[in-house]
């Protein structure tokens, strides 16, 4: 056997025993697929849906940080400063009820070494219009500005609450425990207008009562809340009303309380004005204005006496960046009476910095 045929001899054997090997090959298992985040768009911008499921969430929130000034803001300082963490997670699913809807909101602030904890701010279920947990009350709607003075005490409850809407139109009703409320202390607490209350109601698993009734109808926006106190009996009713005017949007508010509650002991009535001045899409200015008639209360809960009371400031908003923004408020502001009694003027304001998302 010459060498020619040796190595044909030898590549047709490791032809043949490559042809076997390939027949008994080992095939490799397929990996499982990849299952990527997809965004739901059926509840606005945001939303993605949770891997396996079809429920939708929104991840939002902010830190801000801010300084306030003021007279004897915090013990003998006149200004105080503190760092706040916000954030929101916002779950929805469409069932056969509807828009379900899952919402919980953590919010911890950092001011000195004795307050650092995180805390829920909000925690509801929303179905169909009713709306059950522990969430903010119309109340806590006021206008954009930073001058007013339109609630009082808390404005977050455990509660329930119903709410009818219909185009531009709405309409809602809602039970609120008042758990663990004072609404003022003779040992010398005041209310956030700054004068003192001999009025005492404490409000252990207290109920309130509220209504509310608004539209929006284009350029118009406007609202009316009603609330009770059970367990002070007494009530409170405030309306807003909004347009947009020129380059800007013009608001006025009103209240009234039969006596000091929770809802609203500042003055027996109050006026408000403001003006949202948008110079660009990055600045706005807002001067405001608010009047309160008679604002001491006696320890029945009566509003008493002549004492007024008047404030105005002005409020700059503006646009650094996408998602960071700064504001600045000024306020002044004249109380009728001695500085022992609340009375007296003082300036009162704020520098903040939020970063949203």
């Amino acid at each position: 056997m010459n060498f020619r045929a040796v190595v044909l001899s030898s590549v047709a054997a490791l032809s043949f025993g490559s042809v076997s090997y390939a027949a008994d090959a080992i095939v490799a298992a397929e990996p499982e697929p990849m299952e990527y985040v997809r965004v739901c768009d059926a509840f606005g911008a945001g939303f993605f849906y949770i891997p396996g499921s079809e429920t939708c969430l929104k991840i939002g929130g902010y830190v801000r940080f801010q300084t306030d000034f003021g007279r004897a803001l915090s013990g003998t300082s006149d200004w105080n400063s503190f760092t706040r963490a916000q954030l929101e997670l916002d779950t929805r699913s469409d069932t056969e009820l509807g828009a379900v809807r899952g919402f919980i909101g953590l919010r911890g602030n950092a001011d000195n070494s004795s307050d650092r904890g995180v805390n829920v701010d909000q925690a509801f279920i929303e179905v169909a219009g009713l709306k059950v947990g522990y969430f903010y009350s119309w109340w806590d709607d006021d206008l954009s500005g930073e001058t007013d003075i339109l609630s009082s005490n808390t404005t977050q409850y455990n509660a329930v609450r119903y709410t009818y809407t219909a185009g531009a139109f709405y309409a809602g009703i809602a039970a609120e425990e008042l758990e663990g409320r004072l609404a003022g202390d003779v040992t010398g607490s005041f209310n956030n207008l700054g004068v003192p209350s001999a009025y005492i109601a404490k409000a252990d698993n207290n109920v309130g009562i509220s209504g509310t009734v608004g539209f929006a109808a284009g350029p118009v926006t406007a609202n009316l809340i009603g609330s009770y106190d059970t367990d002070a009996e007494n009530g409170a009713i405030r309306g807003i009303a909004s347009a947009k005017i020129g380059p800007g949007t013009a608001s006025i508010a009103a209240a009234w309380a039969s006596g000091a509650n929770a809802y609203y002991e500042e003055s027996e009535w109050t006026v408000a004005a403001e003006y949202a001045l948008a110079v660009n899409d990055k600045l706005s200015i807002t001067p405001g204005f608010q009047y309160f008639g008679t604002v001491d209360v006696n320890s029945s809960g009566d509003f008493t006496g002549s004492r007024d009371a008047w404030r105005a400031g002005v409020t700059l908003d503006y646009k650094l960046a996408e998602n960071l923004t700064t504001k600045i408020a000024a306020n002044y502001q004249d109380i009728d009476g001695s500085r022992a009694n609340g009375g007296g003027d003082s300036w009162t304001g704020f520098f903040r910095l939020q970063r949203g998302f």
